[in-house]
């Protein structure tokens, strides 16, 4: 939540402080972007629906368990500038009930600085993660596991630009300043993503979704839409 010390808004997480921040850009930013939001995620919902079917079916051949993989996440409520949770929506590619400790743990090095280059799969991939399906290797080399969080962009959770959305084990991990990364709506695709994805480190993943926070416009959303498809190409990807 915020509050005021010395003049100055804060937000409050658990028992300590991130560091100040401008609150939100302008009240029409957040209204065009929704109604951008709402105009993408609905039409590509309705677009992808034969490819949605597809992926379920093979990863319902290819493993046992449900099709989706609903994983809580840590958002942004702008209208109250609240940090929130929410259910997060993938198609699953690991196998049904696979134990979080290995990602867990594999997140405290990344967030501890002890692993110095990026692994490679991505910052935040495991690489030769036991839990993943056949199928799971393919949708996440591709990003199309990410694909149902287009329905949590719809619900108002997730928006089509933003920076990742981090699991709560992982916010529990952060420093003060890493904390500034989620004063803004998660997104499916981002600066991050598109520019850096394979090749940086964690603190400057954070850095990145930082830039993100604090240069938003619908101007910059605009440059990350149109560049995420060569992200994709070109093995980056998105969210």
């Amino acid at each position: 939540m915020h509050e005021s010390v010395n003049g100055t808004s804060r937000v409050r997480f658990g028992t300590s402080w991130a560091v100040p921040v401008d609150l939100s850009p302008s009240p029409w930013y957040y209204v065009a972007k929704r109604a951008i939001d709402l105009a993408i995620a609905l039409l590509a919902l309705v677009t992808l629906a034969p490819l949605f079917a597809v992926v379920a079916v093979l990863i319902k051949l290819d493993s046992e368990g449900p099709v989706f993989f609903i994983q809580e996440r840590v958002g942004y409520d702008p209208s109250t500038g609240a940090v929130t949770r929410f259910g997060c929506y993938k198609f699953r590619s690991m196998r049904n009930r696979a134990d979080s400790a290995l990602h867990r743990a594999h997140m405290a090095r990344l967030i501890q600085g002890q692993q110095s280059t990026p692994a490679p799969g991505g910052t935040y991939k495991l690489q030769r993660d036991p839990r993943v399906t056949r199928v799971g290797h393919v949708l996440r080399r591709t990003s199309l596991d990410e694909l149902p969080q287009l329905i949590n962009v719809v619900r108002g959770e997730m928006s089509i630009v933003g920076p990742r959305p981090a699991v709560p084990y992982e916010v529990e991990m952060y420093q003060d300043w890493h904390r500034r990364r989620l004063l803004a709506v998660p997104g499916l695709t981002g600066w991050w993503q598109v520019f850096g994805r394979n090749q940086v480190v964690f603190d400057e993943a954070v850095r990145m979704d930082i830039y993100y926070v604090d240069n938003r416009s619908l101007w910059l959303d605009l440059k990350i839409i149109l560049l995420t498809p060569w992200a994709i190409i070109s093995g980056r990807g998105a969210g």
